[in-house]
């Protein structure tokens, strides 16, 4: 890694001044613009800014990508832009651009709509971006493409981030999504109300996927089926190792790099008590035979589109007869849930069949952690071995539209085009004195992704299996 100092800045490398240095980058080079096609997605993103026109007529909206975010010293994170940015522009992948903005000016008949970002780096002698700027300049990061190869790709009008200033001056009511750009929140004035009305609009813009959408995420979800596949053909080799866990999560990783644009989220690599830790990002531990391996990972397209997935697997390909018994109540509040799902249902209603089941096979295993409480849903009386909600929209984050108001969400009606996972689980803590010592220690989930239809659901991770017995009957085959 070329050392780049102990400062950020654009002279903490450079031994000459800036005229000194400039001078080999003066000229020599050759024109290489491009006419690049129309990036896919690009006209149903036409579409979604047409609601946005629609829904704010006469005002003036700003929706940011966001910028690039420090990891340490002079090393910043992999940009990813704002998904909201996203989901109005079908931007993708590495060609996403750090600062850029979409700027909706009201017209006399709706909005114009343009993208304020960075030019492609200039070479010439008053500009020393090309070779001097670490976080910007070609010659360190790669190239972007010039604003016309931007307007190009994604069918919009495109100009330089430099004239957002000039573009904002015209006093007009304006709507800004917040927290997303510095810049801007200090240009425009907040207006509170109208910004968190905005912020929610955008979210549920996404709630209910278009045909494009659709397929991208079906893209990602298969990717992410191939990932598990790749696991367990690996499997072996992490039970040798002190951190086998990395291995999983190392394996899984490599997938999503190579079929898409990376991960979804931080992949998921539990073995063990491990597995009763809903969020086990940490991924350290060993992979022993005997215990179970819970994967919880998703593949984002260069789309930006992830899937979600959660398989729990015996590590020896043969569950004990207590994992097993465990993973059968799982199984099956699973696909009480996947039954509830279709059109015109209440949200809630995957969860609270889910539910029913696991309360159920509690109740019939003994398990009353509080007592009998008539009163008491089941979602709360076992809430100490479940914790969270059996599923969550599926997009472009991993749990979307999380901005979308309660009625249009999680108090709303599913509709076809929604994109959701089903994932119930338990979770017997390891120090858990409620339960049988048999049972601590094991965590198990099951979740697949599913598009509600006009008659039902329809599982787009249907390339894994889901029973024990199935499970049981892949691992072997991959081994």
């Amino acid at each position: 890694m070329e050392d780049q100092g102990n400062v950020r800045g654009t002279d903490s490398d450079h031994r000459e001044g800036p005229a000194a240095v400039a001078g080999p980058f003066r000229s020599g080079w050759a024109e290489t613009d491009l006419r690049l096609p129309t990036v896919p997605g690009a006209a149903w993103a036409a579409k979604r800014r047409s609601a946005v026109s629609e829904r704010f007529p006469g005002e003036r909206v700003v929706v940011p990508s966001g910028g690039l975010k420090v990891r340490s010293n002079d090393f910043d994170y992999p940009f990813r832009p704002h998904s909201a940015f996203v989901h109005l522009t079908a931007e993708q992948g590495t060609s996403a651009v750090p600062d850029s903005v979409l700027v909706f000016e009201p017209t006399g008949n709706g909005h114009s709509v343009t993208m304020f970002t960075r030019p492609r780096s200039p070479r010439g002698e008053q500009d020393a971006e090309f070779h001097r700027d670490r976080r910007h300049g070609e010659f360190w990061i790669g190239r972007r493409r010039t604003l016309s190869q931007t307007s190009d790709a994604l069918g919009v009008e495109v100009r330089a981030r430099d004239d957002l200033e000039r573009a904002l001056g015209r006093n007009v009511a304006t709507r800004v999504l917040r927290g997303e750009d510095t810049y801007i929140d200090a240009l425009v004035p907040p207006a509170p109300r109208s910004d968190a009305e905005l912020a929610s609009f955008l979210s549920e813009l996404r709630l209910v996927k278009d045909d494009w959408e659709r397929a991208e995420l079906g893209a990602a979800v298969d990717c992410t089926v191939t990932g598990f596949h790749d696991v367990v053909g690996e499997l072996r080799h992490a039970t040798r190792l002190a951190r086998g866990e990395r291995w999983i999560e190392g394996t899984f990783n490599r997938r999503a790099r190579l079929g898409g644009h990376g991960l979804g989220f931080e992949t998921i690599a539990a073995a063990g008590a491990h597995a009763c830790v809903l969020h086990w990002m940490r991924n350290d531990g060993p992979v022993r035979d005997g215990d179970l391996l819970l994967l919880d990972a998703g593949v984002e397209a260069d789309s930006f589109y992830t899937g979600d997935v959660t398989r729990t697997l015996p590590v020896s390909g043969r569950f004990t007869d207590v994992q097993r018994r465990v993973y059968d109540l799982v199984f099956a509040a699973q696909s009480a849930g996947i039954a509830a799902l279709r059109p015109g249902a209440p949200y809630g209603d995957f969860h609270d069949a889910a539910m029913r089941v696991i309360a159920e096979g509690l109740d019939a295993w003994g398990l009353r952690p509080h007592g009998r409480t008539a009163s008491a849903s089941p979602s709360e009386l076992y809430r100490r071995y479940t914790v969270c909600g059996s599923g969550h929209m599926l997009g472009l984050d991993c749990h979307d539209c999380a901005g979308a108001r309660s009625e249009a969400y999680a108090d709303g009606v599913l509709e076809a085009g929604h994109v959701l996972t089903v994932e119930p689980g338990l979770y017997f803590q390891p120090d858990d004195l409620t339960v049988p010592e048999t049972l601590r220690g094991i965590g198990v989930r099951v979740e697949d992704d599913f598009v509600v239809t006009a008659d039902g659901a329809v599982c787009l991770s249907s390339g894994l299996p889901r029973s024990a017995d199935d499970v049981e009957t892949w691992m072997a085959s991959l081994r």
